[in-house]
């Protein structure tokens, strides 16, 4: 087992990836992934696919997402494994978080028409063909109608904070993103803590409910992973890592460039076990 690896970290186009799930297994079998978890934002629209793919491709799947969430003012992203993806709860927050996205799309759209980029929100929705599209989508969007020249240029002349057609998300309390993970079976862990630098946070979260944490990650310096390896083992969290793929959107793809021990599978899928069972006798008390 300890010859077998993961990736728990990974994205489609079913939110701002470039690669298809069928693409995505592809890749993880050529990677010799034993087995890897999708985590498209605010979406499990990809997961069943996903897993087909993976059946398919000799792939072990986790079902995730990843969700957007605050702390003191900290924007931080928590990632959601193993939940029910038939939660009525889950589903409909999920919708919510889709619906506040497409509008915030609507708005970015609306100040790039303001300084007289006549781009439209049906250009970027067809682009995205998605029902979680993100700031990527309009990058790219803006690349397709030529009014800038690559995806950096389009961030860093419109599209970042303080530029003309920045919109804030939408965000969670990091207690809410917990909470909704848990009442759907899941196991929520704090991803990329080293790219947030909140580690004054994390105490809170743990109290809030928090399982674990993303210490492997493709922009964790090896003093980050070893600090949070340690953060993990203080708070009796358990670890996860992903390159935090997303196709090509970077130049080339991260998948296979983090594989992550696959003991850490078998620890996460028996920490939602005993979260699942706890649940179950709580039900029947109840």
């Amino acid at each position: 087992m300890y010859l077998m690896y993961a990736d728990l970290n990974l994205h489609t186009n079913f939110s701002d990836g470039t690669y298809s799930p069928e693409e995505l297994a592809a890749h993880a079998a050529r990677c010799g992934l034993r087995a890897i978890a999708l985590t498209d934002h605010d979406t499990i629209e990809g997961c069943p696919r996903t897993k087909q793919a993976c059946d398919s491709a000799g792939v072990e799947f986790i079902p995730g997402t990843e969700l957007t969430a605050e702390q003191d003012d900290h924007e931080l992203h928590i990632l959601g494994y193993l939940m029910d993806l038939e939660n009525e709860k889950f589903r409909e927050e999920i919708g919510r978080f889709q619906a506040v996205r497409q509008n915030r799309i609507r708005e970015m759209v609306s100040r790039l028409n303001s300084v007289s980029l006549p781009l439209s929100a049906e250009e970027v929705f067809a682009l995205a063909n998605c029902r979680s599209p993100g700031r990527p989508h309009v990058a790219r969007a803006l690349v397709k109608a030529g009014f800038c020249s690559s995806l950096d240029e389009a961030f860093e002349r419109f599209l970042k904070k303080n530029r003309p057609a920045w919109v804030p998300k939408f965000k969670m309390s990091a207690a809410e993103a917990i909470a909704l993970i848990h009442q759907a079976g899941g196991v929520a862990v704090m991803a990329h803590p080293g790219l947030n630098r909140t580690d004054e946070v994390i105490p809170s979260m743990v109290e809030a409910g928090l399982d674990g944490i993303e210490c492997f990650h493709t922009k964790h310096s090896t003093y980050m992973t070893e600090h949070y390896l340690g953060i993990a083992e203080r708070f009796n969290l358990i670890v996860t890592g992903g390159s935090d793929c997303h196709g090509m959107s970077k130049g080339k793809p991260l998948i296979g460039t983090i594989k992550v021990p696959y003991q850490y599978v078998e620890r996460l899928k028996s920490l939602s076990a005993r979260k699942r069972g706890a649940q179950r006798a709580v039900d029947c008390v109840g």
